[in-house]
């Protein structure tokens, strides 16, 4: 199609043709106003001077229209996928493209939402319309379809932020009358003290509640540790013990409704990540010698560490009447510190000391009873634990890992990793504990012992037990059968690793999840979910990984280093995965712990209708029945109106845009004409006010 229109390319600037203007007016009214003969003469050659310098041109334009664009949003979030939505949706699509095809010279643009910032932020229908539409001029824009079931997390709050003029219909997917059960986390914390109680707060949520109380059910690391009842509405309190450090996985979940949309939200997940306070060190040195200091050093040089120690030398019972403020050495507090107030620390070492009845059997009992309710020792021995005065003859032989033999090496030897050692963190990769022989200092006395329980993780002279490990029902017990490791602190024959061996011996002793020698551990990169089984056993079992739809697989892990099998799957769902060998279980959990996404879905036109209607637009229902069949209204182009939707129809708004194919311009004072037409009226207007000729009147008279 053709169009045609005047244009003006102006000579001189604005403000001078204005001026000229102004000018010219002044002259031609100063004529009238002293009636001299040829003003109105004048008045035509100085418009025509004046049109000619503003460049006046006649311009024909070729264009071709364009179709009138609609997008039509397809909501694709993980809400979507809940009942027939889905169904519903792909079957609305067809049914679009077919309708808008029908209304001819339309394109439709058809744009699907994505669901990665669905996890955190929700559903983005608006951010993805806006990045479909970049290309496309607002006025190009005829309308805009979503097909969703309305919850939307990025709703304009007003029109204008659209950036364009078009009607905005809404198909909401879904059924009326959904009813859905969730729970809402209130307060939850994400850090908690080891051995300290943490409070979740929560509440029940139900579109469709009766007034009946809810059974809640909590579970810590897939243990169940709580049921307890709650009201639809209410705040409920729920206490967590933090049980160990690292990440305390605990679940609350309600039981589905045989009529409830989905399940999917009737669990929440809180992750509380164990952290521990001071670390409470009770340290009981017994005979001194040249390393008795070097365990006080290692413990004082750790901040987060709170250590008691005392240096045993007179036993409790030997009291006489010395006044206290007389006294060079008090009695050893040994019923506070055995007694009531044992439980207080996190580990207790003892150093080098014999039994020679100075502590009462009945504090050794305490002390392994203290051990099997979980609590951690470290014995580190000298020759006295080869002679009936040693350790393994009181009480705390009931727990020790290893008999003595009775007798002592004296000879150097150099320290050397197990292969059961190679394969336990505590040991594992130690500085200098690969080369042949171990690249470290030189000890020279180690007591004999045959293993009885646990693993010996370092061996001495002929291979014999140095270091062993063991587990005693709850607790732990860790046996150094040497007092020479202050050798390798004072760096003789260039010393060796003692601070990373001691520190990683306190904390497996103290249940650090790291250095766990049998551990199952999942962690997630992106969409890769990481299995690692750290075990000292010859074989690994395979691991069933079930996902939060309840679908299992097995997966094979491969030996990666000493002591670690590990393999990697890809996982599609999101929520909580459990993963298990039989032995020990592990979750893990994929995208946030509780998804903005799924805690509403029930479906609602509420939230879109304000923003479609003052568009013009209309938001309603498509789905019929229970199952996936949906009605759509009929599909009417319209052109500009208030109102684009009525009871059974929506409009698509007719744009009438179009490109300019190609432009023809005629110049109109530019050329042989406007020079003639400029010329002319000057010279007539000259003549005439010079009498050189008149115009002749009817009544045979002459002007």
């Amino acid at each position: 199609m053709n169009s045609f229109s005047l244009d003006f390319t102006p000579l001189l600037p604005l403000s001078v043709l204005v001026g000229l203007a102004v000018l010219s007016l002044a002259i031609v009214v100063l004529g009238f106003w002293s009636r001299r003969r040829g003003t109105l003469l004048r008045l035509v050659a100085l418009a025509l001077i004046l049109l000619s310098l503003a460049g006046p041109s006649f311009v024909r334009e070729d264009r071709q229209g364009l179709k009138d664009v609609v997008a039509v949003v397809l909501d694709e979030s993980g809400s979507q996928t809940i009942g027939q939505r889905a169904a519903q949706t792909t079957k609305a699509r067809d049914a679009i493209e077919k309708n808008l095809a029908a209304l001819g010279n339309v394109e439709p643009r058809f744009i699907e939402s994505s669901r990665t910032d669905a996890e955190n932020d929700g559903t983005r229908l608006f951010a993805v319309l806006n990045a479909g539409l970049a290309d496309v001029p607002p006025d190009h824009v005829g309308g805009v379809i979503m097909v969703t079931d309305g919850l939307v997390d990025d709703t304009p709050a007003k029109v204008d932020a659209l950036g364009f003029k078009a009607p905005l219909h809404v198909l909401i997917t879904g059924h009326e009358g959904e009813r859905d059960r969730r729970i809402e986390l209130v307060d939850a914390p994400r850090f908690g003290i080891v051995g300290k109680t943490q409070t979740i707060t929560a509440r029940v949520l139900d579109t469709g509640d009766k007034g009946e109380p809810v059974t809640l059910n909590v579970r810590r690391d897939g243990v169940a540790i709580a049921t307890l009842q709650a009201q639809v509405g209410a705040r409920i309190q729920i206490a967590v013990p933090v049980d160990h450090a690292g990440p305390n996985v605990v679940e609350i979940e309600v039981p589905t409704l045989p009529d409830e949309l989905t399940g999917i939200n009737n669990k929440a997940v809180v992750t509380i990540e164990g952290v521990r306070d001071k670390l409470k060190v009770l340290l009981v040195s017994g005979e001194p010698h040249s390393g008795e200091r070097m365990w006080r050093n290692i413990l004082k040089s750790d901040a987060n560490v709170d250590l008691v120690h005392f240096t045993i030398l007179r036993p409790p019972e030997k009291q006489d009447g010395t006044p206290i403020n007389e006294l060079a050495l008090i009695a050893f507090p040994t019923n506070e510190l055995f007694g009531n107030k044992i439980t207080d620390f996190d580990l207790i070492i003892f150093d080098r000391y014999s039994n020679q009845s100075i502590l009462p059997y009945v504090y050794f009992d305490n002390i392994a009873k203290y051990v099997r309710n979980g609590g951690a020792l470290l014995i580190a021995v000298g020759p006295d634990y080869a002679t009936q005065d040693g350790l393994f003859y009181s009480p705390l032989g009931a727990i020790a890992p290893a008999r003595p033999t009775g007798s002592v090496t004296e000879a150097p030897f150099r320290a050397a990793i197990t292969p059961d050692g190679e394969k336990h963190p505590v040991t594992r990769g130690l500085p200098g504990g690969d080369a042949t022989p171990p690249a470290w200092g030189q000890w020279f006395r180690q007591v004999d012992a045959d293993v009885v329980k646990g693993t010996s993780v370092m061996a001495g002279q002929n291979d014999k037990p140095l270091l062993v490990l063991s587990r005693e029902d709850k607790g732990r017990v860790a046996l150094m059968l040497s007092d020479q490791i202050w050798l390798w602190a004072r760096g003789y024959e260039g010393g060796g690793p003692y601070l990373d061996l001691t520190r990683r011996l306190a904390h497996w002793l103290m249940k650090e999840p790291d250095l766990e020698e049998e551990a199952l551990r999942a962690s997630l990169h992106g969409k890769e979910l990481s299995i690692e089984r750290q075990s000292v056993k010859g074989s690994v079992a395979p691991v069933i990984v079930t996902a939060p739809s309840g679908a299992t697989r097995t997966v094979i892990l491969a030996a990666a280093e000493p002591g670690l099998s590990r393999a990697t799957i890809s996982v599609d769902e999101l929520g909580l995965y459990r993963l298990t060998d039989g032995t020990l279980t592990v979750l893990a959990n994929v995208g946030p712990e509780n998804p903005r996404e799924f805690q509403e879905v029930v479906s609602t036109p509420d939230r879109l209708k304000p923003l479609a209607e003052a568009t013009g637009g209309s938001v309603r229902r498509i789905g019929t029945g229970s199952g996936s069949d949906i009605a759509l209204p009929r599909f009417v182009a319209m052109g500009d109106s208030p109102r684009y939707a009525g009871s059974d129809y929506i409009g698509i708004r007719r744009t009438q845009a179009s490109v300019v194919k190609s432009v023809g311009i005629v110049p109109l004072a530019i050329g042989l004409s406007g020079l003639l037409l400029l010329l002319g009226s000057t010279i007539l207007a000259w003549l005439y006010e010079g009498r050189r000729f008149s115009f002749k009147r009817r009544d045979g008279g002459t002007a």
